[in-house]
């Protein structure tokens, strides 16, 4: 027996040490819900008359382009897409014919790409376009809120003038000979 009552008493001092060990440890926070990091405060919506915030995004070579500042003097059309966005590959015909016939004159347009570098040279490898793009990570503080899209929906334009004021917003895509009448301008007066 007494070689049981020395296991008994050797488990007992070895669960109490255990037992004083756990007790000793730090105690742990409350349980509460996974951190998330905090949400990035989304800019002001953009209206009709604002200015355009300032905002830098690569073109397609790796090159800084700078809203609005590099598109001043002449109106600017920024039309938000991605490559796996239907709607938007379905109006980028339209918008090409759209920015070749005012390629001179009126409007300028560029495309915003919401999507990687790659899906979008693969993209325009079969879909070309001839308009300048610029690429952005999509994201709850992207060039596409900051230009007034909170919804986060594709596609998303906006018409700029040539003082960097915004003039018009759409969400959605163009239907075939939309654009001129969107963008104010009368096909008879180019």
């Amino acid at each position: 027996m007494r070689s049981a009552a020395g296991w008994v008493v050797g488990i007992a001092a070895a669960a109490g040490l255990a037992a004083g060990a756990w007790l000793s440890r730090p105690a742990l926070p409350p349980m509460t819900e996974p951190s998330t990091p905090p949400a990035a405060t989304a800019p002001a919506a953009l209206a009709p008359g604002d200015r355009v915030p300032a905002f830098t995004l690569p073109d397609l070579d790796g090159m800084p382009v700078r809203f609005p500042d590099r598109f001043l003097g002449r109106p600017l059309l920024i039309n938000v897409w991605a490559s796996w966005c239907a709607p938007c590959v379905e109006e980028m015909p339209e918008l090409a014919r759209f920015a070749a016939r005012h390629a001179d004159d009126g409007p300028q347009v560029v495309g915003l790409a919401l999507d990687t570098h790659e899906a979008v040279l693969d993209f325009l490898g079969n879909v070309p376009v001839y308009y300048p793009i610029v690429l952005e990570t999509p994201g709850p503080a992207d060039a596409s809120v900051k230009l007034g899209n909170h919804q986060g929906l594709l596609p998303y334009s906006v018409l700029i003038d040539a003082q960097g004021r915004v003039v018009r917003q759409k969400l959605g895509p163009f239907k075939a000979g939309e654009i001129e009448a969107w963008a104010g301008l009368d096909e008879e007066v180019r």
